[in-house]
């Protein structure tokens, strides 16, 4: 199979953004636009300094091309044998043209992922005109006939301004999943954070979404709100999921490395961090106050204080507030030692701390970086500077 590029159009080559959601570990990323077109949230250390374009409708499309030809290639080396050997991927990848190498790079990564999702990039691909948008699902849909499932990153401001009619025609054409950071649904914290956003902007999007028969994913980052506003922070935030009722509700604890915005606000005192505690209190008070959807609640990062806070509305409501209550109920002696292990990745969860294994890894860490309770909350931030 031929795979030199012998074409003689402008395509610099092909392009992949710094992130995706935790549930696209395995999708193909496909980039469409650079950057993000708002960039003004406090607390958000990604594209900052850098500036938003959008990217040449053909562009995309030889990016699309480029990996379809690498993954036929895969495609007929696997049926030479059971599985592509390294030895035949090296040498493939020896006939690669330099600038290919990250897409046929791409190619192998999601062929070994199962070629099942494609994610498109970067922070909020539906500002891009529908048309156009649907134009590049439709060439992922001829180059990718199998693909279940194509996901995008957007803003609630972006979707709330784009026609019903437009939003079907955008999932007719294959776009069947968005992941939305809604944060927060208090107007007080959204503002307080930039987020460019406001509850009635969050709730009109994810209707619209919903409206179109496209799956959502709501984004929810306790502890947004510090100490000051952590009680309305949790509950006007389920009142905005109990309107939109999406698909996921995903927790993403907030945390603040050195170089974003809310940093300094937090160095000078004026936003107070919550501690853990604080935290499994105010994420408590939000489950407890999330009702009449069918959401399942994912709690699927290490930032997160327990892992398997997660489950399907309404019927798990109350095996994830049990699980928070374990957490709330220890000692301070025996919360040091949960944090420290669930900061290592040796808890997912409080009955965790029943394995003597890893109780005792967990309590040698906690003694080695020599963390009390008194000190737990300044020790574990700088611990989990190391998962942003």
């Amino acid at each position: 199979m031929d795979l030199k590029n012998n074409t003689t159009d402008t395509h610099t080559g092909f392009e992949q953004g710094p992130i995706r959601p935790p549930s696209e570990a395995n999708s193909l990323l496909i980039r469409l636009t650079r950057n993000c077109p708002w960039n003004h949230c406090t607390f958000c250390p990604v594209y900052k300094g850098e500036k938003f374009s959008l990217r040449e409708i053909k562009d995309v499309k030889r990016d699309i091309d480029v990996v379809a030809r690498f993954v036929e290639h895969i495609k007929q080396l696997a049926e030479k044998s059971e599985q592509v050997s390294r030895a035949g991927l090296i040498k493939t990848a020896e006939s690669v043209a330099p600038e290919e190498l990250q897409a046929f790079q791409a190619a192998v990564n999601w062929f070994a992922g199962g070629l099942s999702s494609i994610f498109l990039q970067d922070a909020n691909s539906l500002i891009m005109k529908p048309s156009d948008l649907a134009d590049i699902l439709h060439h992922i849909k001829k180059c990718f006939p199998w693909v279940e499932r194509v996901t995008s990153y957007a803003r609630s401001h972006t979707i709330s301004r784009i026609k019903d009619d437009d939003m079907k025609m955008i999932a007719q054409a294959g776009l069947n999943r968005i992941h939305i950071g809604l944060e927060s649904g208090s107007d007080q914290v959204l503002k307080m954070v930039k987020k460019g956003a406001t509850k009635e902007i969050h709730i009109k999007a994810g209707k619209k979404v919903k409206n179109a028969g496209i799956e959502l994913s709501e984004y929810v980052m306790p502890g947004l709100g510090g100490k000051k506003l952590s009680d309305i922070h949790a509950i006007e935030t389920a009142d905005a999921l109990n309107q939109i009722n999406p698909d996921f509700i995903r927790l993403r604890t907030l945390a603040i490395p050195e170089h974003v915005p809310l940093y300094e606000e937090y160095k000078a005192g004026r936003f107070e961090k919550c501690d853990d505690k604080m935290m499994a209190n105010e994420i408590y008070t939000f489950i407890e106050n999330l009702d009449g959807i069918e959401s399942v609640v994912k709690s699927d990062h290490i930032l997160n204080l327990c892992e398997n806070v997660q489950g399907t509305l309404p019927e798990d409501k109350e095996k994830m507030l049990s699980i928070l209550q374990s957490f709330l109920d220890m000692d301070p002696d025996q919360q040091c030692v949960y944090q420290v292990g669930r900061r290592l990745g040796l808890f997912s969860g409080p009955a965790d701390m029943e394995n003597a294994h890893r109780f005792e890894k967990a309590n040698k860490a906690r003694i080695q970086f020599g963390i009390t309770p008194e000190n737990a909350d300044e020790m574990i931030h700088e611990l989990m500077k190391r998962f942003i």
